[in-house]
């Protein structure tokens, strides 16, 4: 007997769509098959609804320790949990950043029974390279290294310094992030232009620090045999740089929602509240990373989502550029990619791919998480095409308090999501307590 039978559904996998009752035992997936009759405990009907696979955000920032003003464990994880993100793979840039085993530890224990959904934890490359062993013994999901505008403690500004970094992982079986910036660009702009407006701060990082710093990442990476994730590309040099070096060395890249749906010109209207790095690029950009979304050339869609508190991102700042950077997005990656198969850019198949498939393998959790197979954790979103989803600024639970896409709509619906075989959230709220863990990546 199963503990669980959701009859009737259209199972969504990256490969395709199918049709197909799945049962789940001890939070797995037991059996996928269509008119199944078996008995179970519990059976939901999802006649007529798309079966997801919990979608997987490579990159996010839940802000604890240290910065739970802005958010922290419960709160990001309840984001996530209503947008049907069942796995979070939050950033090390807390406080303080995560670059110490004893530091990881501790983040694990702190984050232990708060969780409303799963988190892999990634850990950040510190200039201190003898660190690097010991954080490989806790598993992180993986490694942040980082080329400009960060603390110097954690800069890797030279093709050099880079390149000796990832060395540092020669024999490991991990991955490593790397946010494509120049440290050099960005410092002689600053010097150029003290005009503080968002022209200034659109040329401090332009598409020629994208475009270099993924050269240089894939030029270092082939050198050292290292695995590699390109972080948020949304400029056409730096997806024509990518078209042409990928194959280089074995590495991924990633863009976001907001880099797909917003451009310049709309810091006119929502100012500080989309203000992030990089910034939003021309619609002659955003055409490009477009394309390249649709021919398939971009592996991972993940949020960013970097809340700051309200009263933040609303006090006046001397310059454009010292606004805190960041906008959340845990609980709208699911509408906002339905977004794009609503605008025919995309199909559902594509959406699982980017956002569930890609991230869980990519990122060590690929034998249990990102598709509906069996085996696999029955991390599951039921998806009910016959309704409409408007997204709202009251309906946010991040501490964040709002959305930059306030008020779009999309012609589907998340009615439940699964953890691990047990419903979280059934129309729009919570069901029942924490159950989220901490995972690491598969060794």
């Amino acid at each position: 007997m199963f503990e669980t039978l959701i009859r009737g559904g259209t199972v969504v996998n990256a490969d395709g769509l199918s049709r197909g009752d799945i049962g789940i035992v001890e939070g797995r997936v037991a059996l996928i098959a269509p008119g199944e009759s078996a008995e179970a405990r519990t059976v939901v009907d999802a006649s007529g609804s798309f079966l997801l696979p919990g979608l997987v955000d490579a990159h996010a920032h839940l802000r604890e320790p240290g910065l739970t003003h802005k958010e922290d464990f419960s709160s990001g994880t309840h984001a996530a949990a209503l947008g049907g993100v069942t796995t979070v793979l939050d950033m090390p840039t807390d406080e303080p950043w995560t670059a110490t085993s004893e530091q990881l530890a501790d983040k694990m224990a702190i984050a232990e029974g708060r969780l409303h959904v799963d988190v892999g934890l990634q850990a950040v490359v510190s200039r201190d390279l003898a660190l690097v062993p010991h954080l490989l013994d806790l598993a992180p999901v993986s490694f942040e290294l980082f080329t400009a505008d960060v603390p110097e403690a954690f800069l890797f500004e030279t093709l050099d310094s880079v390149a000796e970094a990832l060395k540092a992982f020669a024999d490991a079986d991990t991955l490593i992030g790397i946010s494509p910036g120049d440290q050099s660009i960005l410092t002689g702009s600053m010097a150029r232009d003290r005009s503080g407006t968002i022209a200034a701060f659109l040329d401090s990082r332009p598409p020629l620090a994208e475009a270099g710093g993924i050269a240089r990442a894939l030029v270092a990476a082939a050198s050292a045999e290292a695995r590699i994730h390109v972080r948020q590309i949304n400029s056409e040099l730096g997806v024509e740089t990518w078209s042409r070096l990928r194959g280089m060395a074995d590495a991924s890249i990633e863009t976001t929602p907001q880099n797909l749906l917003f451009t310049a010109q709309d810091y006119g209207a929502q100012g500080a509240n989309l203000k992030a790095s990089p910034p939003l690029r021309s619609p002659h950009d955003i055409d490009a990373l477009r394309a390249a979304l649709g021919a398939g050339l971009i592996d991972i869609v993940a949020t960013d989502h970097a809340p700051h508190a309200p009263a933040e991102k609303a006090a006046p700042y001397p310059a454009f550029a010292d606004i805190p950077g960041g906008l959340p997005g845990l609980q709208t990656l699911l509408p906002t990619m339905l977004r794009l198969v609503d605008e025919g850019l995309i199909a559902l198949p594509d959406l699982v791919r980017m956002c569930s498939r890609n991230p869980a393998e990519r990122f060590g959790l690929g034998r249990r998480k990102g598709r509906i197979a069996v085996g696999y954790d029955a991390d599951l979103l039921v998806l009910d095409p016959r309704q409409s989803t408007t997204i709202a600024n009251a309906d946010q639970v991040s501490r964040a308090g709002y959305t930059p896409f306030d008020g779009w709509t999309v012609k589907a619906r998340l009615t439940n999501v699964f953890l691990r075989g047990r419903e979280i959230v059934r129309q729009g709220r919570l069901v029942g307590p924490a159950q989220g863990k901490i995972v690491t990546r598969e060794r």
